[in-house]
């Protein structure tokens, strides 16, 4: 029989989709990597398996221990959904711009969730970043996943999306193109295509209000230039220690209601419901178009799923109540 052991052994290998009727005026053949096929509708399943695996092999996590981890719900998903399969408890801290369905949906799966507020520095005791750590020396036997600063993060892209988009292309990939939030995607993917094929193209897509872009470009990490923006998932006011910008070629900046917009239109003509960052991704990439040519083969990520949105960027009211509409 042709069955699996359990929901876990359903991450990776998500397909890679040709995108038409958004793209056409660009040269290249594009194909999204839609990772909504993962079984927490996210990326963030891929990191998650591997980094709670490689715990449990270094005796970091025990059995019927806490996970905890500062999380803007996706990777929370996917720690959610191994802690239900091997029994573990969990606890996430999530900043107040995320939408409510993301926290529900980590609630349905038995998880704490503490929600903070967003506009307060990294360092901030009420951080989400520094409750997660507090909660992490506070409670017994738990494991503090860290995602912006854990090595495992784009290890674990490095060992699965990687390959498979090379796979995938037959190696005839010339750019990848991603949005950047930990770099935990873009830094391995990124690593491992560039010592298939040195001549690829890296390309990270930031947000509007991040200081990341600025620190790619003048290497001065300015956490005052950081700004409030809705986009979720992308974007940061901290420099995080799994981006490695030794393999990323450019960087752009999009705004939320170019990325909300580009998300919507996604959907209507590609059918991938996608979510905000994938609009994002989206945007960006049409901003890169002069790095493009007949014969180019440029891979996207999609991250994550159009449903996480439905009460924000998917809404008529709410969009109409930014101005966006």
């Amino acid at each position: 029989m042709k069955t699996l052991n359990n929901i876990l052994e359903a991450i990776g290998n998500t397909p890679l989709v040709k995108l038409n009727r958004v793209v056409e005026d660009i040269d290249a053949d594009v194909y999204a990597k839609v990772e909504y096929f993962n079984p927490g509708q996210s990326i963030k399943d891929r990191i998650a398996k591997h980094i709670i695996e490689k715990a449990e092999k270094e005796g970091l996590l025990k059995p019927g221990g806490t996970i905890i981890e500062a999380t803007s719900g996706n990777t929370g998903m996917g720690l959610a959904l191994i802690a239900a399969i091997k029994g573990y408890k969990c606890i996430f801290t999530i900043p107040d711009k995320q939408s409510q369905s993301k926290i529900d949906a980590l609630k349905a799966f038995g998880a704490e969730v503490i929600v903070c507020p967003t506009a307060v520095p990294p360092e901030d005791p009420r951080s989400y970043y520094e409750v997660a750590k507090r909660l992490a020396r506070e409670i017994p036997n738990s494991f503090l996943v860290n995602q912006y600063f854990n090595q495992w993060n784009p290890e674990a892209h490095y060992l699965s999306t990687g390959p498979e988009i090379w796979e995938q292309t037959d190696g005839k990939i010339t750019h990848f193109v991603a949005g950047v939030g930990t770099g935990g995607t873009i830094s391995g993917v990124g690593r491992f295509l560039k010592e298939k094929n040195p001549d690829i193209k890296v390309l990270a897509i930031d947000t509007e209000g991040s200081i990341l872009t600025h620190y790619f470009k003048t290497g001065e990490e300015r956490p005052d230039l950081a700004r409030p923006y809705l986009t979720e998932g992308i974007g940061e006011d901290l420099i995080p220690a799994t981006l490695d910008f030794s393999v990323i070629d450019d960087f752009v900046q999009v705004g939320d209601k170019e990325s909300a917009l580009a998300a919507r239109e996604l959907t209507r003509k590609e059918a991938i419901w996608a979510g905000w960052s994938s609009g994002s991704a989206l945007a960006g990439l049409r901003k890169y178009k002069h790095y493009f040519k007949k014969g180019d083969v440029v891979v996207v990520i999609f991250p994550d799923h159009g449903s996480r949105y439905l009460a924000k960027i998917y809404n008529d009211e709410w969009m109409r109540q930014q101005g966006w509409l």
